[in-house]
């Protein structure tokens, strides 16, 4: 079974509602790229009417983790994954859609392959930029996955 944007989307609802609740969602998920997107609302406001930055994180770590999950399954192998570390900055305040876009897909694979030849875990960096809709940077985060295959 291919893992799909819709499926991480349901995923989303099952087992992380806050990130259901406050909007974010998949957008598109291939073998190279993901993307998430999440609307500037009410539910997900702080209190100088612009965006909550754990949603904006939120929507960033789930097209890193998305790509690492869909690799992961398309490698046949039982390999553990965990996030080590994060980091983000805030550009520009989020007052409408914001995009979050990681095209690392690659150096996933490349990380699963050393994994899988080596019998040694591996740490992944992978980067998610967030766009509003001019197409703006408004925000980047950087995340630090672990991945080991398990004995």
């Amino acid at each position: 079974m291919k893992i799909s944007a819709s499926k991480i989307n349901t995923l989303l609802l099952l087992k992380l509602p806050a990130a259901y609740i406050t909007g974010v969602r998949t957008t598109y998920l291939d073998s190279d790229k993901c993307s998430a997107s999440v609307k500037f609302r009410w539910i997900n406001q702080n209190p100088f009417k612009s965006m909550f930055w754990a949603v904006q994180g939120m929507a960033a770590e789930l097209t890193t983790g998305a790509l690492v999950i869909s690799k992961i399954k398309e490698s046949g192998h039982p390999i553990s994954m965990l996030l080590a570390k994060n980091s983000g900055t805030f550009l520009k305040k989020v007052t409408g859609r914001v995009t979050f876009n990681c095209d690392q897909g690659q150096l996933v694979s490349e990380a699963i392959e050393k994994s899988i030849e080596t019998g040694e875990g591996q740490i992944i960096e992978m980067t998610s930029i967030g766009l509003d809709s001019d197409g703006i940077e408004v925000s980047n985060f950087t995340f630090e996955w672990t991945i080991k295959v398990r004995n």
